[in-house]
């Protein structure tokens, strides 16, 4: 190769190389994924290598099936933390009772449902367990936990919330109560919080993981005391979104996750909120069933979704891998349908959780800066060699030049 060419491609390696706020790099914090198996997936690291993903999900059958089962699962936790350039969300879904993936039968500490939590006539219930799952997540290398569900239990009928144990309580009061309790314990460890369904599932009649829940009828304005309270007050880490379709709040009747209304108008202006929302995962059929996988990511982005989560955990829905979703925001901002802006406004935010719960600046971007540091100074050998060489074969081509010329 033409040593100069070499040496222009050297620099521009460099250059591209050391811009940790590529929009490769923001895309990558915006997504996160569920893995396949309860080991270390080739795939999975890879992507977390090349910064194509910022977050990760465990599901139950992510969890080593053997004795050793915590150790096993942190070690996996610390494969996968170690290889990321930027530190990872590594996310669970922990709220106790049924939505429960860290259940006894696999060694792990005993959990109970919200309701349960919710009938006790004291906090010491809510404090006992919300401090005992906190303590287990951080030692299993889990920073981010999808709890607790602040759902109030405004429908007794309500399928896939109420029914299943997932409201503390039906009135919003008992709700906030218990929520901060959860929200306290968790911080204790460094474990991250997401309040769940914005803006309430508690009045739907259906569930959102089998297709659209229309709440216009149902919903009530009470339900979203909760998070009002608790933004307030600074007990609010992250924020998950809800399926769930309102058109008390958004007169095109889009689900909460996809609307601007609700996420923008009502959540960051109306109620103040400035931190990160996660999406309920976009694989479920309210959201797949209805809504391609393009026109669903540029409305969830337009809308104010940070986090996008694809779980491939759903049977019969279509997997939807990193680099895919990686090509689809890439072209939406390459053709301006979302803009460059909105993709660093969730970085921020994410970069911002991160930072809070990792430590200092210095502390989140210490891996990928001492990477960077390490292939810079991999270059920059490789830069000196060759002008070395180059140097070396001017001073050469001049001697020969001097030489033919006394000759003359």
């Amino acid at each position: 190769m033409n040593k100069i060419l070499l040496i222009g491609l050297i620099f521009f390696s460099l250059h591209t190389s050391a811009q940790v706020d590529s929009l490769d790099i923001k895309i990558g914090q915006m997504i996160l994924i569920g893995m396949p198996k309860a080991e270390v997936d080739s795939a999975v690291l890879a992507e977390v290598k090349a910064g194509k993903v910022g977050s990760l999900i465990y599901f139950e059958k992510n969890i080593p099936k053997s004795s050793s089962a915590f150790a096993a699962f942190k070690k996996m936790s610390w494969t996968y933390q170690k290889a990321a350039p930027i530190p990872l969300f590594i996310c669970i879904d922990q709220e106790g009772g049924k939505v429960n993936r860290l259940k006894e039968k696999y060694g792990f500490t005993r959990s109970i449902t919200a309701q349960e939590i919710g009938k006790s006539k004291s906090l010491d219930s809510v404090r006992f367990y919300a401090d005992a799952t906190a303590a287990t997540l951080a030692g299993l290398g889990i920073n981010v936990n999808f709890a607790p569900c602040v759902d109030v239990a405004v429908n007794p009928a309500n399928p896939v919330i109420v029914k299943n144990g997932r409201s503390y309580s039906a009135n919003e009061d008992s709700v906030i109560l218990f929520a901060k309790e959860v929200v306290k314990a968790h911080r204790k460890y460094g474990v991250v919080t997401t309040l769940k369904h914005f803006p309430g599932h508690g009045s739907s009649l259906e569930d959102t993981h089998l297709g659209l829940a229309d709440v216009t009828q149902t919903w009530q304005e009470r339900e979203l005391k909760p998070y009002r309270e608790l933004i307030d007050s600074g007990y609010v880490d992250g924020i998950m979104t809800s399926h769930i379709v309102n058109k008390k709040l958004d007169r095109l009747a889009l689900p909460g996750t996809l609307s601007k209304s609700i996420l923008d108008s009502l959540l960051r202006k109306k109620l103040n909120y400035h931190g990160v929302t996660f999406s309920d995962d976009m694989q479920m059929k309210a959201i797949a069933s209805n809504y391609g996988l393009e026109e669903a990511i540029k409305l969830s982005i337009n809308a104010g979704v940070d986090i996008l989560c694809f779980s491939n955990n759903i049977p019969g829905v279509e997997e939807r891998t990193v680099d895919k979703v990686q090509r689809v925001i890439k072209g939406f901002v390459a053709s301006g349908q979302i803009s460059k802006t909105r993709i660093d406004e969730s970085f921020h935010r994410i970069m911002d959780l991160k930072k809070r719960f990792s430590g200092t600046e210095l502390d989140v971007l210490k891996k990928y800066r001492e990477e960077l540091t390490k292939e810079i100074n991999q270059q920059n050998l490789v830069l000196k060699k060759t002008n070395e060489e180059l140097q070396q074969w001017v001073d050469g081509k001049k001697k020969w030049k001097k030489k033919k010329k006394s000759k003359k």
